[in-house]
């Protein structure tokens, strides 16, 4: 039996209730583009044995609706974790999972992926009983898939300062968390210097990824003020399963 029910906002009081018990969480990003079905489901099995709270589906390229669907109710079967959704694009919205980071990109030169395809997507949120999580998404660099898909005005890795503004423009917005972005696969991850700035201007549930692949990194992220890491490439190249159970206990004991 599940454990998360989705009437309200249960997976968000998940979430923090998990927050208080493990200082900070891991979510695993599965891009249903990448791994197929079978895959897909032994990943979040696995994942969640070694203290995974999420899983979150979806990504900028991801545009085969009916295969992200599969993929969200063959995972479902599997674990007790919530599974969220990570749209880059309305095809990202799909019956069968927990809940949804119902995200604007909020530094984006296209005004389609500040408003219109929240628009757009909205009805079928409703529709599938997604529990919406209002989340600020902001792009950091550039270079990447995210960046370029989503024509984004990338905040400079050295520039906290804006990162930190848009993150406060987004809590007065009423937007309960804000997600930092690197990207896919990106060079290096978003630095401890912008965490520490955001996280001293934003009081809600930080999420950071990209660019994420050993314990170091994500230690000192951790200590600078995210509450999860997202951890989906390092996974897709050929990372191991017992690198990030070692990530995962060393987070969850960093601040």
């Amino acid at each position: 039996m599940r454990i998360i029910s989705m009437a309200g906002n249960k997976v968000e009081t998940f979430l923090k209730s998990e927050l208080k018990k493990k200082n900070a969480l891991l979510f695993v990003l599965i891009d249903s583009e990448v791994s197929n079905l079978e895959a897909s489901a032994k990943l979040a099995k696995d994942v969640e044995k070694i203290g995974a709270s999420a899983i979150l589906v979806g990504g900028s390229s991801a545009t085969d609706q009916i295969e992200m669907a599969q993929v969200v109710k063959g995972i479902k079967k599997v674990i007790k974790i919530p599974i969220i959704l990570f749209p880059g694009n309305v095809t990202g919205v799909v019956p069968d999972a927990d809940a949804i980071l119902f995200s604007s990109l909020m530094n984006s030169e296209n005004p389609y992926f500040i408003t219109q395809a929240q628009a757009l997507g909205a009805p079928s949120v409703l529709k599938f009983g997604l529990e919406p999580l209002p989340t600020a998404y902001l792009v950091i660099g550039d270079g990447t898939t995210a960046w370029f898909v989503g024509s984004a005005r990338g905040i400079p890795f050295e520039k906290p300062k804006i990162a930190a503004a848009y993150a406060l423009a987004a809590q007065f917005l009423g937007m309960r968390f804000v997600y930092l972005e690197a990207g896919s696969g990106a060079k290096s991850s978003v630095t401890p210097e912008m965490v520490k700035t955001v996280r001293h201007m934003f009081n809600g549930f930080l999420i950071v990824g990209g660019g994420i692949k050993d314990v170091k990194t994500a230690q000192n992220l951790v200590k600078a003020g995210a509450d999860a890491l997202v951890i989906g490439t390092f996974l897709e190249k050929g990372g191991s399963l017992k690198k990030l159970q070692e990530i995962t206990k060393a987070i969850q004991r960093s601040k």
